[in-house]
């Protein structure tokens, strides 16, 4: 039932996508095996760009789900692309092999170190080796797969920075190990767990587990929890995929209205350094500088007057002249500072040369030619 499920989910979202997808057998020198694998490539890939990498399980069932997901994100939610692959395990019951635990310790069985191995040491290189990825990279499994992923936590340095993590189908004394890991990892970790509505033991540890990791208070450490109380062990996947892939790449979107009321309005740090803070993360995660968008200047900007928090307005007018150089912003947000500490001279000046640029956004020329009169007049200019 699951597979016929899977398959229908991946048949609707596989139009449009065979250009980017290729299939091919892997020889495994560490499985002495040739395993089946799927690439997701995005269709503008450049190397000059870096990709997230994404590694999914259950390629059979899951994979088609969250390249059209990433597609979704990407094209209409501002998410960086992804490259993803997907390991199929279907055949013969490989994933209960590939992923088996020892019941006593919880430990990988013995196929399980090899696929560990697998992964870790030749699909994931050969992909880095050949594609350009950025450093983030993400697991995404259900249930036996969901519950292996967990094992890259307990290497010094975990090979991924985000997983989704499905119905888990937990080994002994995980729903202990993981948190206690995760409060002491010294990394930047996203981790998003999903449960069905069916009660059941797993459920009950997955359940223990939330509530350790929901008292874990880290900054690197992003955790989110779902519950579909009326999805079963099939479908919540569907359920899930698609709200936990918006919060992995949260702060690569642009500011929302609930980020700039419950994040920056509340802060007594300078406004600016919200926006600062925001894309050196997204550097250090991803590999690469974002561009700035329009709507996070314009979000910094209505902060820092509704704060009085006018010397947010240099640093940020400095900003616009680079990422928006022919435009008013930055000479526009530059005469306001000037204006708000006392400067009608310079704030004049800059004004004028505010009024010989392109108008952007709410800014038009009129405006600047407004703020010009008024100084003329206040200061008899």
């Amino acid at each position: 039932m699951t597979r016929n499920f899977f398959l229908c989910v991946a048949l609707l979202f596989c139009s449009g996508l065979v250009a980017q997808v290729t299939q091919e057998i892997f020889e495994s020198f560490k499985l002495q095996e040739r395993r089946d694998v799927k690439y997701y490539i995005p269709e503008n890939y450049t190397p000059e760009k870096k990709y997230p990498l994404v590694v999914v399980l259950d390629g059979e069932y899951l994979f088609d789900q969250v390249v059209a997901i990433s597609k979704f994100y990407s094209s209409f939610q501002g998410t960086p692309e992804a490259i993803i692959v997907g390991v199929f395990q279907s055949e013969n019951d490989l994933r209960w092999e590939d992923c088996a635990f020892e019941e006593d310790t919880g430990l990988p069985a013995e196929k399980g170190k090899l696929f560990f191995e697998f992964l870790g040491m030749e699909l994931i290189p050969y992909l880095k080796t050949t594609y350009s990825t950025a450093p983030f990279s993400m697991f995404v499994g259900y249930d036996i797969t969901a519950n292996f992923g967990n094992y890259y936590l307990f290497k010094e340095r975990s090979l991924f920075n985000a997983f989704i993590s499905i119905s888990p189908y937990l080994a002994p004394e995980m729903e202990n190990r993981i948190p206690a890991r995760l409060n002491e990892i010294d990394q930047h970790i996203f981790y998003h767990l999903i449960v069905g509505g069916k009660l059941d033991n797993s459920r009950k540890a997955i359940l223990q587990m939330d509530k350790a990791l929901t008292s874990i208070e880290k900054e690197s450490f992003n955790y989110h929890f779902d519950e579909y109380p009326d999805a079963n062990e099939v479908s919540v996947a569907t359920f899930g995929i698609g709200k936990a892939w918006g919060s992995m790449f949260e702060i690569f979107k642009p500011i929302s209205p609930k980020e700039y009321k419950e994040k920056i309005l509340t802060s007594e740090e300078p406004v600016y350094k919200y926006l600062e803070d925001k894309y050196n993360s997204i550097e250090e995660l991803f590999g690469f500088r974002k561009e700035v968008e329009l709507n996070d200047i314009m979000a910094i900007y209505a902060g820092s007057r509704k704060k009085d928090d006018f010397e947010s307005l240099k640093p940020l007018s400095e900003l616009c002249k680079k990422e928006f150089p022919t435009t008013m912003l930055g000479f526009y947000f530059e005469g306001e500072y000037y204006e708000e500490i006392g400067e009608p001279k310079k704030a004049l000046r800059t004004f004028e040369k505010a009024f010989g640029m392109e108008e952007i956004d709410f800014l038009t020329k009129e405006m600047a030619l407004e703020k010009m009169d008024a100084l003329k007049a206040d200061f008899g200019f």
